[in-house]
């Protein structure tokens, strides 16, 4: 099939029959529901920008595997180049939608699993890498889009999963058949899980011996029997199905809940199933590959962040105002920052066993921590620059109405000859950037809390050649 088209992906989805549920209810139909349709459509940006000149020469490669044209978000890293391009399309995608296009969990997954399914099979001999390959060939050939099964609800966090009193609180393989498994339990923040063709799913931590159940990976349709979405509540969401204006009108972003409700699972389509002792080294790399991926898509919206604030300064009459240029310089900074840390992951990549390329960790774990505090300091720049209207602008109702609208929009005037709707639009669109509740609290604690990033960070460092170093210049041996 190729590398599908914006149009050929929304048929795609439309094609898929997921049990869904939102605010109670069951939806009927995912992709013409109005939040729903705003995360799809953040996802289809992907597909449209690989027919776009300016993106399609950094989108589009060659895959080894079949020998055609496919997407970057199919292809695991098999060079520094390809762990570069990682950065450069998420950034460049991250400015495309100002949100989170929600296509960079998958290829995080598929990343992690190209590294360990190969290291497990050297061990045990296993099938499993032969799975992955055949999987992500299909993944390939027909452009798919994947969302990551990573984080379980974990119930009680002081006790292991196979101490929690209700051992469905982490998901577990419940019953072994000849023609393969079934599992049972609940993936939590799953972003874009409709937006997906392929649900894959690693485990959330690391394990012991007596924890073999839940030491499982596998991947399945976003609409098998038994797989229910929840979809979970966000700042914006009544806005967006009451039809009203939230600035940034194409794309948006919403993150169910995932029930396992019973699912079965062909042999073919399990990637890990007992083997305790990689669970760490798989949902570890899974980890520092998404770590990675966020210093992209993060600096990308620092970049629409900018732009709003630049334009509702040109628009409010601010543009020379000297302590606004001062807060821009430092909203750039941020964002080059944690780019470059990114960049640099991945030029210390270094190839593994099984021929995937493979990142810096420290690095890597250093750009989402500078994440988790900076982008919050961003917002608050841009906030400040932009001012109060950014929190109670009157909706585009009262705009439009007959009595009041004529005598708002006198009221709202800027500067002279900048029609007062684009004004407006750009508060509206200031307001999505700094209250998209999903996406902001993602900035802390997607790919893991900011605890975990420190420990990775502690854990990966080569300590000792640092106190070597400072040994040799003390002159002590």
């Amino acid at each position: 099939m190729g590398v599908k088209t914006k149009e050929e992906y929304i048929e795609s989805i439309r094609a898929l029959n997921p049990t869904a549920y939102m605010f109670g209810k069951r939806l009927t139909n995912v992709l013409d529901n109005p939040r729903i349709r705003a995360g799809i459509e953040a996802t289809a940006a992907t597909y449209e920008a690989a027919q776009l000149d300016e993106f399609k020469d950094l989108l589009i490669t060659t895959s080894p595997l079949i020998n055609e044209p496919v997407s970057r978000f199919t292809l695991p890293p098999s060079s520094i180049e390809d762990l570069v391009a990682r950065v450069k399309i998420n950034r460049k995608l991250g400015n495309y939608v100002g949100t989170c296009h929600q296509r960079c969990t998958g290829l995080d997954c598929l990343s992690a699993l190209a590294i360990v399914t190969y290291d497990i099979d050297q061990k045990y001999g296993t099938n499993y890498n032969k799975n992955f390959i055949e999987f992500l060939k299909y993944v390939q050939k027909n452009d798919l889009a994947a969302n990551a099964g990573v984080t379980d609800v974990k119930g009680d966090r002081s006790l292991a999963p196979h101490e929690q009193q209700d051992k469905d609180l982490y998901l577990h393989v419940v019953e072994r058949r000849e023609d393969g498994i079934v599992v049972r339990g609940a993936k939590a923040h799953q972003t874009g899980s409709l937006s997906s063709h392929e649900i894959i799913v690693i485990p959330t931590r690391a394990l012991t011996k007596n924890d073999k159940d839940y030491a499982v990976s596998f991947a399945i349709p976003s609409d098998t029997k038994g797989l229910i979405h929840v979809v979970g509540r966000s700042t914006l969401d009544m806005r967006e199905l009451d039809g009203c204006d939230i600035g940034n009108t194409l794309y948006s972003k919403y993150c169910p809940t995932l029930i396992f409700d019973n699912v079965f699972v062909p042999w073919e389509r399990v990637f890990m199933c007992g083997e305790t002792e990689f669970a760490g080294d798989l949902v570890g790399k899974f980890s520092a590959f998404h770590r990675q991926s966020h210093g992209g898509c993060k600096s990308g919206k620092i970049d629409c962040m900018i732009g709003a604030a630049l334009v509702l300064m040109d628009y409010n009459g601010t543009s020379k105002v000297s302590h606004h240029k001062q807060k821009i310089i430092d909203m750039i900074h941020r964002a080059e920052t944690l780019y470059g840390c990114c960049l640099a992951s991945s030029y210390e990549g270094k190839k593994q066993p099984s021929g995937t390329y493979y990142i810096d960790t420290v690095l890597a774990n250093a750009s989402k921590l500078h994440e988790g505090k900076e982008m919050a300091e961003a917002i608050r720049l841009m906030i400040d620059i932009c001012g109060g209207y950014v929190a109670d602008l009157p909706s585009d109702r009262d705009f439009e109405n007959p009595e009041i609208g004529d005598l708002l929009k006198k009221y709202m005037k800027g500067v002279d000859g900048i029609p007062v709707e684009k004004r407006i639009k750009m508060y509206r669109l200031v307001e999505k950037l700094a209250l998209e509740s999903a996406d902001t609290i993602s900035d802390i604690h997607g790919g893991g809390s900011p605890e975990a990033h420190r420990v990775t960070i502690f854990r990966e460092t080569d300590v000792e050649s640092k106190k070597k170093a400072a040994k040799r210049l003390a002159g002590i041996d």
